[in-house]
């Protein structure tokens, strides 16, 4: 893991002065291709024990249920991949910036790839994830759209962390909408059962860098 962090020094330096508030907000996909070219990163929640809260019980699960295949919509910075143990992982993302990060980080691992949302051809995993992603789905189509493809895209097992309400009350930023997704998805995949709520260990204290308002909510196929 050691060889990934010296290939991204800078990202240390990015994560304590980055401030996502420079970056214009016109519609979920530019914001976050702006925020990357603009050398922004995947936000607080990859980082430090937030990023180790997530890679534990990913790892676990992954390992517990003998997964093969990881696709995550969301990939980001990839700061949050290098905690991770998968197999085979795919990461997607609307930035071309972050894949082109990704790529130079994991360079020398061949177990993970990564391309553009737009470049998603029918790929199937065991288990889907979504990171830190479905908040920041601003766009009612945007987000229909994601759900699809991430339900869409799995054989196994979904893995959602994110918050769950449709309360915007003391959200101040452009960039986020809260939504009760499982609202959406007990409409839209009956055949998808909810079997674990993990609550976050690290919980929101009203400062995003030391917390997060986000749970793990992991979905399995009925078959």
């Amino acid at each position: 893991m050691n060889k990934y962090i010296k290939k991204i020094p800078i990202l240390r330096s990015i994560v304590r002065f980055f401030s996502p508030s420079t970056i214009p907000f016109d519609n979920s996909e530019e914001y976050w291709i702006s925020r990357y070219d603009k050398g922004g990163n995947s936000g607080p929640g990859s980082y430090n024990e937030l990023a180790q809260f997530k890679a534990k019980l990913l790892n676990d699960f992954v390992s517990k249920n003998n997964i093969n295949t990881v696709i995550e919509f969301g990939s980001g910075d990839g700061n949050q991949l290098r905690f991770a143990n998968y197999p085979n992982y795919l990461g997607f993302d609307v930035s071309s910036k972050a894949i082109e990060l990704c790529r130079e980080i994991f360079s020398d691992d061949h177990s993970k790839s990564f391309k553009l949302v737009s470049d998603y051809s029918g790929e199937v995993a065991e288990l889907v994830l979504s990171l830190d992603v479905i908040y920041h789905l601003v766009e009612d189509e945007i987000f229909e759209d994601y759900m699809q493809k991430l339900f869409g895209s799995s054989s196994g097992f979904v893995a959602i962390y994110s918050s769950n309400t449709n309360d915007q009350s003391g959200n101040t930023l452009s960039h986020v909408k809260h939504r009760k997704f499982t609202d959406w998805i007990e409409k839209n995949k009956p055949n998808w059962q909810l079997t674990t709520h993990i609550p976050n260990e690290i919980k929101f204290q009203g400062d995003a860098n030391k917390g997060s308002f986000a749970d793990f909510y992991i979905y399995e196929v009925i078959k």
